[in-house]
């Protein structure tokens, strides 16, 4: 899964004046324990991309949340594959383009 974070100038600039921006986002990820994570800006706001292994739709508030009530943060989902699931998928896409492909 990819999760794309952004977080509030607001909320962030107070969060980097008290110092709980880096220790914050430290112990998030922590818990998540992500396969990567990438910061930058984007629109002129703190952003994160955090791929991770998501098991099962209902463990989205465990990982959301965290962000919604720590840092005012917008959350957004996307599905992701690594290499080997894209692999593991070659079946059906081959099944599908037999079947559907003009």
């Amino acid at each position: 899964m990819f999760m794309k974070v952004t977080i509030p100038v607001e909320a962030g600039n107070a969060a980097a004046k008290k110092r709980t921006l880096g220790p914050t986002i430290g112990k998030i990820l922590g818990e998540m324990k992500p396969e990567a994570v990438y910061f930058g800006a984007e629109n002129g706001q703190r952003t994160g991309y955090i791929f991770f292994d998501m098991k099962n739709p209902s463990d989205i508030p465990a990982v959301a949340e965290p962000w919604f009530l720590a840092l005012n943060a917008d959350v957004a989902f996307q599905p992701a594959m690594k290499p080997e699931d894209l692999a593991a998928a070659a079946p059906a896409i081959k099944k599908a383009a037999k079947t559907y492909a003009r």
